[in-house]
Order: C-alpha cells, then sequence, then structure tokens
C-alpha cells in the first residue's frame, strides 16, 4: 500500500486534510465499530453490515494505522490477531462522530439511532461533555452500545 505523505495532499485546506485522513466511507465505519460497539479485530470489523471488502479492509487499517489514528497490537489470548484501538488523535474523531449521528438522526428516517433519543438529547444538549465521557470511555476499552453484537 502506498503511504501518504503531507505532500500527496491536494492541498492543505483544513477540509480537504481531513477529508483525505478520515473522510472515506470505510474509515469511519471502522472508527465507528470501535466507538459504537467495541470492535477491535480485523474479523470483527469484516461482520459490519455493510460488507468492507477484505483488501479494502487491509488498507484501511494499514492507513489509519500509518496516519495515527489507529494503534495496533497483538491479542493477548491469541498472538495471531491484532487488537486495533483508536490513539489520541483517533479518540479526537469522536466529536465529528458525534456530529455526524446528530445530522443523520435528523434527516435520516431510518436511521438506527433515532430509536435511542436521550442518546440523541445527550449529544444535542451537551456535546462537548458527551464527547469527553466517550473518549474515555473508549480510551479505557469500552464503547457506547457493548451489548449490540452483529
Amino acid at each position: 500500500m502506498k503511504t501518504t505523505s503531507k505532500e500527496d495532499f491536494r492541498s492543505h485546506c483544513a477540509v480537504n486534510y481531513g477529508v483525505e485522513i478520515f473522510g472515506d466511507r470505510w474509515s469511519l465505519l471502522i472508527i465507528r465499530d470501535i466507538v459504537f460497539v467495541g470492535k477491535k479485530t480485523y474479523g470483527e470489523f469484516l461482520k459490519s453490515e455493510e460488507k468492507i471488502a477484505t483488501n479494502v479492509l487491509a488498507s484501511r487499517l494499514a492507513f489509519l494505522e500509518e496516519q495515527g489514528i489507529l494503534s495496533r497490537t497483538p491479542s493477548p489470548a491469541d498472538g495471531r490477531k491484532d487488537y486495533y484501538t483508536l490513539t489520541e488523535k483517533g479518540l479526537d474523531l469522536i466529536p465529528i462522530v458525534l456530529n455526524i449521528v446528530l445530522w443523520s438522526a435528523r434527516y435520516d428516517a431510518k436511521s438506527y439511532v433515532r430509536p435511542q433519543k436521550d442518546f440523541v438529547k445527550r449529544i444535542s444538549r451537551n456535546p462537548v461533555q458527551v464527547s469527553e465521557e466517550v473518549k474515555a470511555l473508549v480510551r479505557s476499552g469500552g464503547c457506547i452500545f457493548p451489548d449490540v453484537k452483529e
């Protein structure tokens, strides 16, 4: 896989930089899976309902690791598996993901998050506090909806 250095960006516009680092669909869905349901392994990411191709998943995980958004460590239980976690740089994307959730809850009539009215209301009322709480939760290995299994 080709690494992306800052010289490879189309421009250094702040929006473009963000889009080139985390703005593709798959990168955001990997981040979502870590934050919302606590996925950590390649196999768990493959089970997401969007059905990411194996080569795309491997490429995105490697890219996010190269960019300092994900950290990869061997599983203590099975050294053949790697665990992916968000770095501090990756955790700083949580407010963006939560804002996407709010936007989707507002405009997607079939959004899975709509039934989570209290959660959506909390994010709307105090996005900074909720973002910090979610960061602390994910930093400690937790996730927002630990009971959701795919």
